[in-house]
């Protein structure tokens, strides 16, 4: 099966905004809920007449786990390694709704854990549900990069690790065509991370990140753009007095 990141598909053809939101409990638990929704104007620019004849409606909710059970037989092929990727989405939860009707556009992503480090990549979760489902080989992926969360108590860090430069070069050249061709049209293509410690924050290192009244909570801003062709350039790390 040939893949086409998700990160790719919004920038390509919808104007959207992604919020990751991070809350990390006093005991390192927490939950993560990663938001993709469609903004509506820019995707109406760019969708031009077509944006009327839409006729569309999708309102599932699952959990990851659910495809491991149901499609057991699949998941017992995958190598060890392979299933235990898969067992760390395990407790996914994700809602999908598109309503033509209503123009919402949106999928959520939801995770409660025990520690930040049993964050994985949520963004790649249909994905690997598809894959189980028809029994894919993850070796025909060309997913490029890989996000790492951890949290010891006084630091946190994302991540975000180069894991196929081939494929990492053809996104930028993607992420250019397209920016050549609608970049004058200014859509709203946005990713927002928004987090939330139980402790004071004392540094972060992006400086363009905004600390909450709280000192708790930060709130930094990329371009959907920027993440793909420089996706290391989400990195984030940030220390708590």
């Amino acid at each position: 099966m040939k893949y086409i990141p998700i990160f790719l598909f919004l920038i390509c053809f919808t104007g959207c905004e992604i919020t990751e939101t991070i809350t990390i409990n006093p005991d390192g638990s927490g939950v993560i809920d990663m938001k993709q929704h469609r903004e509506e104007n820019s995707y109406m620019r760019l969708a031009g007449e077509e944006y009327t004849k839409e006729n569309v409606f999708k309102d599932t909710t699952y959990v990851f786990k659910d495809y491991i059970n149901k499609y057991n037989e699949n998941f017992k092929k995958y190598q060890a390694e392979e299933q235990q990727l898969f067992q760390k989405y395990a407790n996914v939860k994700v809602h999908t709704k598109r309503s033509s009707f209503e123009k919402e556009y949106k999928t959520e992503f939801e995770l409660h854990f025990n520690a930040v480090s049993e964050i994985p990549d949520l963004y790649k979760t249909e994905d690997y549900a598809s894959d189980i489902q028809h029994n894919y080989s993850l070796k025909a992926e060309d997913h490029y990069f890989r996000i790492d969360y951890n949290f010891d108590g006084k630091i946190f860090n994302r991540k975000v690790v180069i894991i196929n430069e081939k494929e990492l070069e053809k996104a930028k050249k993607q992420s250019n065509e397209f920016n050549s061709r609608y970049g004058s049209l200014k859509l709203t293509q946005s990713y927002i991370l928004n987090y939330h410690f139980p402790g004071n924050i004392k540094s972060v290192s992006n400086s363009k990140a905004l600390i909450g009244p709280d000192k708790k909570s930060l709130t930094l801003e990329f371009q959907l753009a920027d993440c793909l062709r420089d996706p290391e350039s989400t990195n984030l790390q940030v220390t708590l007095e």
